[in-house]
């Protein structure tokens, strides 16, 4: 017939379903007609409590076209909204469970009848015939559905003959253009894959590149809410060192086509699920089933699963459902990372051909990602070689002559060091303005004397002597951040952990580590700082994109302590070796007021409610970041004209780095480096005070009271500051307490 053949060539799903109903409303003398086809995959688990009673959980019927009629034309119905319908609900869930047709003559009789479709449409609903469309092997793949036969008669057992005998072509058809329509979507799924593949072998980006990229594709093809990639820390399999996301509605930022990197940490991570995948690599195929040895965890309701945390949810809005997540490998069969969907679109659930696709787009993901990681390894090396080979021009280690004209000098056959009394390196009010270069270098050797290093970690004197006179002499000529304020930065922590008797609490290797750390936190600074060194792209900000500066002084420090001559840590043991340099690197970078910040708050809230233990690993590192802040900030407690010494000295390099911005960069200055905001540098220090030193000196006066003239300091300049910028005391800045 004419009906059959108009369906019999029509691949597109939509146009099919469209003159399925406009055929059927003629065939049947219908007003109007709907079709729902199944979506979803069918799940067989009699465990699974989620389940309705046939095993269809996860499965659902869309509307692709509702009420059309004979008149109505394919782009009218395009804009209407889709209807979806849970399995077995009302009428049409009825059939599409039951596969047996329903034809009722009054539908408000009917109990399974939703009234409010009539009163969202306006339509009155009187007779109503529904019917399966099953494909060749008998499954149920849609529902059609007639409304309201002409001439307010009912449907006749006839009419239902001629309606099962049409849609028995129908579910051919529709089944063919569903088989159409799936071979699409592979040869697009194919298309991303070698467009991936391309951009591998071909571009050489940045891993921030790459992930947007593996993102957007993955997105655009899986629909879903989030998507999230993953990078395994390479110390820590159960840990991620970079968590990219991505989420549908970034595809509606004004910047999407500009963006060249994925947004970071946005999002909670569910580590159960995450951290599951990249320890183990096993999948999960829902709550109720055997683990089985591959790469991939697909859940369709994470609240049933008990890797998932529910508490990311809490404080977001958000709500996990649904979440596919696969681990990411490189050519070596090791898992570099984890990619994970959550809540696949329209409260589907993620299918076996997700599964699939995903599976097929993690190899050319892990491929992608370890050779952007081989790029950037190879652009961190030139980058490193720029920066040692500017260094080595620069710095040479100290002579054999030098050091043994320094052991000499101190007799140290007979132990004729000057005691810490006669250099006051107890007194928190040390000043070194009389010091001779040689009295600082001494009065070092005197603080490894009495904290028992050198006996206890068996170093020789003259590798001692050596190294210190290269530590010196690698610190270049720059008017603050030079020998002279990193001697004073040890100095004020061998008095710390003297008067404090932290010297226990750190033990004997954490407090060699933090001495070196002191001596050694600003060791080839060039007296500008990181924000200078991302402003000029200079190579050491390609070689470290956080901390940069700390990064390179940590870098210098291990350089020396491996020169030969030098090695200060030569005779210790491995262990002890690694756990030196672990601590000395924690404790270098920390001078980073960035990092301070970042472990402030923890360590003012450990303080204040007095819950920390110094035997926790994780609390000593705290106290340990923060006394090296203490220490490096320490002029803000020295006498008054101490501390303004040395604030004049920082101004004045910070107004060098401003000029050299000024007149090679051609930007302006900020105020604190600005040469012509000089007369607002009183409130300056009152805000750095306030901000920055009372807080974290006041919560050391409170861990211990024979820290209390530190803060006492830092209060009386701060009150001489305020007199200089013409401030009456009543309108003092709050103490932090109240900040």
């Amino acid at each position: 017939s004419v009906q059959v053949k108009d369906i019999c060539n029509e691949l597109d799903v939509r146009s099919l379903c469209h003159k399925i109903l406009q055929n059927v409303s003629v065939l049947l003398n219908a007003d109007r007609g709907s079709l729902f086809l199944v979506q979803g995959e069918r799940v067989q688990s009699q465990k699974d409590p989620g389940s309705s009673p046939g095993g269809y959980r996860s499965r659902c019927l869309v509307s692709k076209l509702f009420d059309v009629c004979s008149r109505s034309t394919l782009r009218e119905m395009e804009k209407k909204d889709e209807i979806r319908i849970p399995w077995g609900t009302g009428i049409v869930g009825y059939v599409a469970e039951s596969g047996e047709p329903v034809n009722i003559p009054d539908a408000y009789k009917d109990d399974r009848f939703n009234h409010d479709i009539d009163v969202l449409t306006g339509y009155k609903t009187r007779t109503l015939l529904c019917m399966p469309i099953k494909d060749c092997s008998g499954d149920v793949i849609g529902v059609a559905q007639v409304i309201n036969k002409q001439n307010d008669s009912s449907f006749t057992v006839n009419d239902e003959k001629v309606f099962n005998s049409y849609l028995q072509f129908c579910g051919i058809g529709l089944r063919n253009a569903q088989l159409y329509e799936k071979s699409q979507l592979e040869v697009k799924r194919n298309q991303v894959l070698l467009d991936l593949a391309r951009m591998i072998f071909e571009e050489q980006s940045t891993i921030e590149h790459m992930v947007l990229r593996i993102l957007t594709h993955t997105q655009s093809l899986i629909q879903c809410q989030r998507v999230q990639v993953l990078l395994v820390h390479r110390a820590s399999k159960g840990s991620f060192s970079r968590v990219f996301d991505f989420e549908a509605n970034d595809l509606n930022g004004d910047d999407t086509d500009s963006r060249t990197s994925p947004f970071e940490s946005r999002f909670p991570i569910n580590i159960g699920i995450t951290g599951y995948v990249a320890t183990t690599g096993e999948v999960c195929r829902g709550v109720a089933l055997r683990c089985m040895a591959t790469t991939t965890v697909n859940i369709p309701n994470a609240y049933e699963d008990e890797r998932f945390d529910p508490s990311v949810d809490e404080s977001t809005g958000f709500r996990h459902k649904s979440i596919l997540c696969m681990a990411i490998k490189n050519s070596s069969g090791q898992i570099i990372g984890v990619i994970q969907l959550i809540n696949k679109f329209d409260d589907l659930v993620f299918t076996k051909n997700d599964e699939n696709f995903v599976e097929a787009f993690a190899i050319f993901c892990g491929m992608g990602i370890h050779n952007t990681h081989m790029y950037e390894k190879a652009v961190i090396a030139m980058a490193k070689q720029s920066v040692t080979l500017e260094v080595l021009s620069y710095h040479a280690s100290a002579s054999v002559e030098d050091a043994q004209r320094l052991k000499l000098s101190f007799g140290l056959k007979d132990l004729r060091v000057p005691s810490s009394q006669y250099y006051q390196l107890y007194d928190f009010k040390f000043d070194d303005i009389h010091m001779e270069d040689d009295d600082t270098l001494k009065a070092c050797i005197r603080m490894f004397l009495d904290l028992d290093f050198i006996e206890r970690f068996h170093i020789d004197y003259e590798v001692l002597c050596r190294w210190l006179l290269s530590v010196k002499k690698n610190y270049r000529n720059v008017t603050y951040h030079n020998w002279r304020h990193a001697f004073n930065v040890a100095q004020m922590m061998f008095s710390i952990i003297t008067a404090t008797q932290w010297w226990k609490i750190f033990g004997e290797i954490e407090c060699m580590a933090l001495i070196i750390a002191c001596l050694c936190h600003d060791l080839d600074h060039r007296g500008t700082n990181n924000s200078f060194q991302i402003k000029a792209s200079s190579p050491l900000a390609q070689l470290y994109s956080t901390s940069t500066m700390e990064h390179h002084h940590f870098d210098q420090c291990i350089m020396i302590l491996n020169s030969q001559g030098n090695q200060i840590l030569g005779n210790v043991s491995p262990d002890e070796y690694s756990r030196i340099i672990k601590v000395l690197e924690d404790a270098i970078l920390s001078t980073d007021l960035a990092v301070y910040f970042r472990k402030r708050g923890m360590f003012l809230n450990l303080t204040r409610s007095s819950t920390y233990n110094w035997a926790w690993d994780d609390h000593r590192e705290l106290l340990r970041a923060m006394t090296m802040t203490v220490c490096d900030l320490a002029a803000i407690t020295k006498p008054w004209e101490i501390e303004k010494r040395v604030a004049e000295l920082v101004s004045s390099e910070f107004f060098e780095q401003g000029d050299i911005e000024r007149q090679e960069l051609h930007i302006t200055p900020i105020d604190i480096m600005n040469r012509e905001k000089e007369d607002q540098l009183p409130l300056m220090q009152v805000g750095f005070i306030d901000s920055i030193c009372l807080p974290i000196y006041e919560a050391f006066s409170v861990l211990s009271d024979k820290l209390s003239p530190l803060v006492e300091g830092v209060r009386r300049n701060k009150a001489q500051w305020l007199e200089i910028a013409g401030v009456p005391n009543h309108t003092q800045c709050n103490d932090s307490d109240e900040q």
